[in-house]
């Protein structure tokens, strides 16, 4: 089969098209055909050289959400059956025309969605529900900040957020107004214009999605007792307690019963996706670049 593999970390050089081995099923997994992958941020990270942080092996091939068919299923999978449309959320293997998965790592992808739409939900969908719900229990009419909400990550979390009944304030560049206001964001803040620590105040939850300078100054919109949850970085312990809030760094996991409740939403017309751009898989190089460039709206897709 083809794929993406790197054989060591670098820039978006180490990335290479490659025939290799097409996997076969273990009695507790399944093969699935892939139809499109998503590139997000963690992508790029790793092959950067987080990977050797997390302690994976090289050679290595990278991708994380995906949308196709089931191939074939192992012995003690009762769930799914081949020719089932399917969509996920793993660690890494996702950049390849086939890949393992395990029965909890699967969900029947959304009746509305095509594949590339379907392939662009499981990282950025999971991710926040884990994030906004399990972590900073956002509650109906209580208020959130997100960040890069434009993103692939952030513009789920508006959606999200709103389908729970919060109050939500989104943060991106001004020609994303109105597709962040299409999502359902109550407020909206230029960050290119406005530092958003002086229009906005008493929020329940921000959710981190950049770190740096822009983490260190949502610890200023908070309310006493808010909570601030990033996917990039600790919260620094001294302005939790400066500002009496909590902060929690998550990464997301696989979960299919979460999954199966974001299709739900999904084919309720409660949550939508953007496709920002579709390369070949074979042009995986170019579409990590687009992607740590920072600009995209919504989710680069590689279709094999």
């Amino acid at each position: 089969m083809k794929a993406i593999q790197m054989k060591e970390y670098g820039d978006e050089s180490v990335l290479n098209y490659i025939d290799v081995e097409c996997p076969e099923p273990k009695a507790d997994e399944i093969l699935v055909k892939i139809h499109a992958a998503s590139v997000n941020p963690v992508d790029w990270k790793i092959r950067d050289g987080k990977g050797e942080k997390f302690g994976m092996k090289l050679p290595l091939i990278l991708g994380a959400d995906f949308a196709g068919i089931v191939e074939k299923t192992g012995d003690k999978i009762k769930k799914f059956k081949k020719e089932d449309q399917v969509y996920g959320k793993i660690l890494v293997g996702c950049y390849a025309e086939y890949v393992i998965v395990r029965e909890d790592e699967l969900g029947i992808k959304p009746k509305n969605l095509d594949y590339k739409e379907a392939s662009s939900v499981p990282m950025g969908a999971l991710t926040s529900w884990q994030a906004i719900f399990e972590t900073a229990k956002l509650e109906s009419g209580q208020k959130i900040l997100v960040h890069a909400a434009s993103g692939g990550v952030g513009s789920m979390a508006v959606q999200l957020a709103k389908a729970k009944g919060a109050y939500v304030i989104g943060t991106a560049s001004a020609s994303n107004k109105d597709f962040v206001k299409d999502l359902g964001a109550d407020e909206f803040i230029d960050y290119t214009n406005n530092n958003f620590e002086d229009v906005v105040n008493d929020v329940d939850v921000v959710y981190d999605t950049i770190g740096g300078d822009t983490q260190k100054r949502s610890f200023q919109v908070l309310k006493e007792g808010g909570l601030l949850v990033s996917l990039v970085e600790n919260p620094s312990k001294e302005l939790l307690k400066k500002y009496k809030v909590e902060g929690k760094v998550i990464a997301s996991v696989a979960n299919p019963k979460q999954l199966e409740e974001i299709t739900q939403l999904i084919e309720e017309g409660k949550v939508k996706t953007h496709v920002e751009k579709v390369f070949p898989l074979s042009e995986a190089k170019e579409a990590q670049k687009l992607s740590k460039e920072g600009h995209v709206r919504g989710k680069i897709i590689l279709v094999p």
